[in-house]
C-alpha cells in the first residue's frame, strides 16, 4: 500500500502545513509526512462538530458494526501494518503482530458491550404522583455522548494505544467524533491503520467526519488541538511533562474540558519476607523479565523493587541481576526516549550510595542498555533520579531494615498505575496492613505477578492517582473506558414519544 503521507480528514486525504522526514530503520522506504497547522485543526474540528448529531444518534447496533468492521480492515491490512510499524518503532514483529490481535479484540470487545447496553448505566424512577407530601416526577437516567474527542497517539503502542487504539475505540463506542493526532514516531502505520477506519466510514456509511488524522510533529499542533473550542475532551498516553502541559491548557480553556491523561509510574513490587525466603530466585529472575521486557519502554514497567534484608533478598538481587545482565540490546522508540533513559541512568549510577547490580550490552544511540541498581532507604530517598520513571529498561532494589520501613515507604510513594505484592501465606497478616495503603496509591493492585502486560477486559483499571493519571476515575483500558467520553443526562417527565430508543423500554 503507498503511504501519502497526508492526512486525513471529512473522508478525503489532503495537504496542509510543513513537512517532516519520518524516521525509519532497516530497508524502510523513506517518507515526506506532512505536518497541521491551525487550518487543518480547525476544518477537522468543524465536520467532527457538524458530524456529532448524527453519529450520536446511531442505534448501538450500527456503532457496533462499525467497530467490527474497522477491526476487520485492520485485519485486511496487518500485512502491511506490521512491516511498518516494525520499521517505525523498532519493535519485533511477534510483539505487534499481537499488538495488531490486541487492537482489533478491543474494537470487538467495545463492540459487543455497546451493543448489550452495558455503558449506559439506565435508571428509572417511575413517578409517585401520590406521594405525600409532595409527589415524585418521572425520572429517566442514561449516559449520552459529550462530542468530538481528541487522541494523542502513543509512541510505545503504535497500534493499541495509536490510532485505533483504546481511547478513539471508546469515544467512537461512545458515539463521539475522533480527531487523531498521529505520533510523529510512526506516521506510516497511523496512515495505513486510518485508511482502515476510512473504509470501514464508508462500508457502513458513518458520517465522514466521524474520524479525522493529523500527522504533525509540533507541539503547536497539540496546542491548538485541545485549545479548539469544538474538542470537547481529550485522551492522552505519554511523558509527565508532555501531559502536564496539555492538562494545564485544557484547564484554562474558556469553557475547560476534561483531560483523560495517563503519565506513567515507577509501578512498584513489595516483596514480603515469607515470598522472599521461599522464592527469591524466581521473583528476582521475573522481576527482571518484566523489567526489561520491550526494553521496559511500558507504562507498566516495575522500576522499583522494596525487599527486606535477608539471604532472600540475597538470591533476589542476584538473579534479577543476572537476568538484566543478559538481555540483549534492542532498539528504543526513538533516539530521543533512548538518550533521555541513558541520562536517567547515568544520573542513578552516579548518585551516592548507589550500587551498580548490573549492566546489559550497550547499542548504538538508538538502543537501550538495560541496568540494575541497588539502594538502601537513605539512598532511596536522597536520589530523585530513582524514584521518578526512567522510561526504558532500569530498575532498582530497595533493601529495606524493617516492615515499618517498607509502610513508610509505600505511604510515601506518588500516586501509579500498579503496585505489586509478592507474599506467600505466611505474609497474610503483613499483606493486609500493606493494602490499605496500596489501594490509595494505585489503579491496580496485583499479587504474585508482574504488572507488564494490561488485560482488556471489564474489570481492568488502568490508571491512578495522580500523576499516574489526571483522571483517578478512569481508566484509558477495559470496557469502562468508554464511559470517560459519556456524561449522564436526566430526563423528567418526558413524553413517551420523545424519550431516546434505549430509554424507551428502560
Amino acid at each position: 500500500m503507498t503511504l501519502t503521507g497526508l492526512h486525513l480528514i471529512a473522508g478525503e486525504w489532503v495537504g496542509g502545513g510543513d513537512s517532516f522526514a519520518a524516521v525509519a530503520i532497516g530497508d524502510a522506504a523513506p517518507m515526506a509526512v506532512q505536518s497541521a497547522g491551525p487550518a487543518e485543526v480547525h476544518r477537522a474540528a468543524e465536520v467532527a462538530e457538524a458530524a456529532f448529531p448524527d453519529f450520536a444518534a446511531t442505534s448501538r447496533t450500527a456503532r457496533a458494526a462499525f467497530l467490527r468492521a474497522i477491526a476487520d480492515g485492520i485485519d485486511a491490512r496487518r500485512d502491511a501494518i506490521v512491516p511498518r510499524a516494525m520499521a517505525e518503532s523498532g519493535l519485533p514483529e511477534a510483539r505487534l503482530v499481537g499488538e495488531t490481535a490486541r487492537t482489533t479484540g478491543q474494537l470487538r470487545l467495545f463492540a459487543d458491550h455497546i451493543e448489550a447496553g452495558r455503558h449506559l448505566d439506565l435508571r428509572h424512577d417511575p413517578a409517585l404522583p401520590d406521594r405525600t407530601p409532595a409527589p415524585r416526577p418521572d425520572l429517566r437516567l442514561i449516559q449520552r455522548p459529550i462530542g468530538p474527542v481528541a487522541v494523542f497517539g502513543a509512541s510505545n503502542f503504535p497500534l493499541a494505544f495509536s490510532t485505533a487504539g483504546g481511547d478513539t475505540a471508546s469515544a467512537l463506542a461512545a458515539g463521539c467524533p475522533v480527531i487523531v493526532k498521529g505520533h510523529p514516531a510512526h506516521p506510516g502505520t497511523s496512515e495505513l491503520v486510518a485508511g482502515a477506519i476510512l473504509d470501514a466510514i464508508r462500508a457502513t456509511g458513518m458520517p465522514a467526519g466521524v474520524f479525522a488524522l493529523l500527522q504533525g510533529d509540533t507541539n503547536d499542533l497539540g496546542r491548538a488541538l485541545v485549545r479548539h473550542p469544538l474538542v470537547r475532551a481529550v485522551g492522552f498516553t505519554g511523558s509527565f511533562g508532555a501531559g502536564r502541559a496539555l492538562f494545564d491548557l485544557c484547564a484554562a480553556r474558556p469553557e475547560p474540558i476534561p483531560f483523560f491523561g495517563e503519565l506513567g509510574a515507577v509501578n512498584p513490587v513489595f516483596v514480603l519476607p515469607a515470598a522472599a525466603a521461599a522464592r527469591g530466585p524466581a521473583i528476582g529472575a521475573g522481576w527482571a523479565a518484566s523489567l526489561t521486557l520491550g526494553m521496559g519502554q511500558f507504562c507498566t514497567n516495575p522500576g522499583v523493587a522494596f525487599v527486606l534484608e535477608s539471604e532472600g533478598a540475597d538470591a533476589l538481587a542476584a538473579t534479577a541481576a543476572a537476568g538484566v545482565a543478559g538481555t540483549a540490546p534492542q532498539p528504543m522508540l526513538t533516539r530521543g526516549i533512548a538518550g533521555a533513559y541513558r541520562s536517567g541512568i547515568a544520573a542513578a549510577a552516579a548518585a551516592p550510595g548507589v550500587e551498580t547490580l548490573a549492566r546489559g550490552p550497550s547499542g548504538d544511540d538508538r538502543h537501550g542498555t538495560p541496568a540494575l541498581f541497588q539502594a538502601d532507604r537513605a539512598a532511596w530517598e536522597a536520589t530523585p533520579a530513582l524514584r521518578h520513571e526512567n522510561f526504558g529498561p532500569s530498575g532498582v532494589l530497595v533493601r529495606l531494615a524493617d516492615f515499618d520501613a517498607m509502610l513508610a515507604e509505600a505511604q510515601a510513594l506518588d500516586g501509579q498505575l500498579t503496585c505489586t505484592v509478592q507474599m506467600d501465606d505466611a505474609d497474610t497478616d503483613l499483606a493486609r496492613r500493606l493494602l490499605p495503603i496500596l489501594e490509595r496509591k494505585a489503579g491496580r493492585i496485583l499479587f504474585n505477578g508482574f504488572p507488564t502486560g494490561v488485560e482488556v477486559a471489564d474489570a481492568m483499571v488502568h490508571s491512578g492517582p495522580y500523576p499516574a493519571s489526571t483522571n483517578f476515575g478512569a481508566t484509558s483500558v477495559g470496557t469502562l473506558a468508554i464511559r470517560r467520553f459519556l456524561r449522564p443526562v436526566c430526563f423528567q417527565d418526558m413524553p413517551a414519544a420523545l424519550l431516546p430508543d434505549d430509554l424507551a423500554g428502560a
